[in-house]
């Protein structure tokens, strides 16, 4: 081995180091920071991650899209392993309440309460770690065993990539935890990340398989197989991969993004037509969030956030809610209901993936189908409306009534959308960037990723995600207000921001 190559591994390993560096002490930081608060740490994890991008390249340190740290871009894309754990476990609590199903208390392991850092207990400490390590080795192995990528910069480090991530999450467990059978918990771990595996390759093939009729992304199939695959196993107690991607998995794939949006701030304003892009993301994050928000309020007479937040989450597929949800930042009831209400807007997919596909490929939207799904959406969302507001605060009606209200507003919030940006001069994979950003969604997120709508919006659309969760402050702040009111969520204010939302998107579509 020449002097060259040793320089080049040692490269890889200050790549390593430089992502932990960069990811971990964001989250961590972000949850410092609202310690002894009801707020989310993924509010400071979006203002942190789009600063510091912003900075590396403001430094010279790196260029838009961070091309100079793979192992940023690489942990980014690990969007569809942290769905992929939210599906199973939303598929899991859909069988305990569609089939009535009973199951014993899960006490396999009592967290530890012992305060590592402020705001975070040493259990969560390392479910954190553990999570980065865990998302790097099955990116790494799934790359390896069956992608096909092997024209990146990484390629032919996946062994190593895969080998240092899943031998970490391995040793990674808390000895201060009180587990009750030990070599169960872990063999239960090892069990769910070759499930993990199992999963993105039968998605990945299965793709690739109907690609020639139709280009449904990645993220469809996982979303379908984890959840019937939960369904099936509603009875499995978590071992230490769920319980730590469930915690840490969103908020780190969150991170990882927001450093790259960041990188692209500078240089993506100066693209044509981007600014009426950005705009309406901005507007339209603040009409469909606190635009559902005011009619579970005013139709459907529930201020609490028990509702509200679990609520938003499923019917925008919204990553932000969904992470601050599952972390438990919103209280038991809210963590337990989100991955139920993530769940039931996915089994509607089939058609959001579907006429996307077909779009992509005519380059504009199909009118009549969108406009038909834009009705049952409407129709739908006045229906669960009825039943949450007749759900007189009982735990199984109002669920059902969410489960609608998530099926619903989704479809009312993409199709309608994308129904309403088709009056502006917005080519479709803008128009498609535009509305994944307007609701936050994960799903959408990851197909364009997967390049869906092709290369440019797949290098794009981490900037265009994270340029709304500039209104994150204030959807957080709302939440965290709410949690300081004993849950329930100030009226006024949602009802002014959903009227300013629907000015600003009728401005950004009609001005663009």
């Amino acid at each position: 081995m020449d002097i060259t190559e040793q320089i080049t591994n040692l490269q890889l390993l200050n790549q390593f180091w430089i992502i932990f560096l960069f990811l971990i002490p964001m989250v961590l930081i972000s949850r410092t920071v609202v310690a002894g608060t009801r707020y989310s740490p993924i509010l400071i994890i979006v203002i942190f991650g789009l600063s510091m991008g912003y900075i590396l390249v403001l430094s010279d340190v790196g260029t838009p899209g961070l091309t100079e740290f793979p192992f940023v871009s690489l942990m980014a894309n690990t969007t569809i392993i942290a769905l992929t754990v939210s599906f199973f476990v939303g598929g899991q609590e859909l069988r305990k309440i569609l089939g009535n199903k009973e199951t014993p208390p899960d006490d396999l392991m009592a967290p530890s309460d012992e305060e590592t850092m402020l705001g975070t207990s040493r259990t969560q400490f390392i479910f954190i770690i553990r999570s980065f390590f865990l998302l790097l080795g099955i990116e790494g192995l799934s790359r390896f065993l069956f992608s096909g990528d092997g024209g990146t910069m990484l390629s032919g480090y996946y062994p190593l990539i895969a080998y240092i991530g899943l031998a970490g999450a391995i040793i990674l467990i808390d000895n201060k935890a009180k587990i009750k059978n030990k070599h169960l918990y872990m063999r239960k771990g090892l069990a769910e990340m070759g499930a993990i595996l199992l999963i993105l390759y039968l998605s990945f093939q299965a793709a690739a398989l109907i690609r020639p009729v139709i280009a449904l992304p990645q993220i469809f199939f996982a979303m379908m197989i984890s959840a019937a695959l939960g369904a099936i196993l509603y009875k499995w107690a978590f071992g230490p991969t769920i319980r730590a991607l469930l915690f840490g998995g969103i908020p780190i794939v969150l991170a990882g993004n927001f450093l790259i949006g960041g990188s692209r701030i500078g240089e993506a304003f100066s693209i044509e037509g981007m600014n009426s892009v950005i705009a309406y993301g901005f507007f339209g994050q603040l009409f469909w969030m606190f635009g559902g928000i005011a009619l579970l309020m005013y139709f459907g007479r529930s201020i609490n956030v028990r509702n509200l937040a679990p609520g938003m989450a499923g019917s925008l597929s919204h990553s932000g809610l969904t992470g601050a949800c599952t972390a438990g930042d919103f209280g038991k009831t809210a963590a337990r209901r989100a991955p139920i209400m993530i769940n039931i807007p996915f089994f509607g997919h089939i058609f959001v993936f579907s006429i996307l596909a077909i779009s992509a490929e005519r380059g504009g939207l199909w009118f009549w189908p969108t406009l038909i799904l834009v009705l049952i959406g409407v129709a739908l969302t006045i229906f669960a409306l009825q039943q949450l507001r007749r759900s007189d605060g009982r735990d199984r009606n109002e669920v059902n009534a969410l489960m609608a209200f998530s099926f619903g507003w989704q479809i009312c919030a993409v199709f309608g959308g994308l129904f309403l940006l088709g009056f502006s001069t917005m080519s479709m994979d803008y128009a498609a960037m535009a509305q994944t950003s307007a609701i936050s969604h994960f799903g959408l997120f990851a197909a364009i990723q997967g390049e869906m709508f092709g290369t440019d919006a797949a290098l794009l659309i981490p900037f265009i995600f994270s340029m709304p969760f500039l209104v994150h402050p204030l959807v957080f702040f709302m939440f965290g207000k709410a949690m300081e009111n004993d849950g329930d969520m100030p009226v006024k204010p949602v009802y002014f921001m959903a009227i300013a939302g629907l000015a600003g998107i009728l401005w950004a579509v009609f001005a663009s």
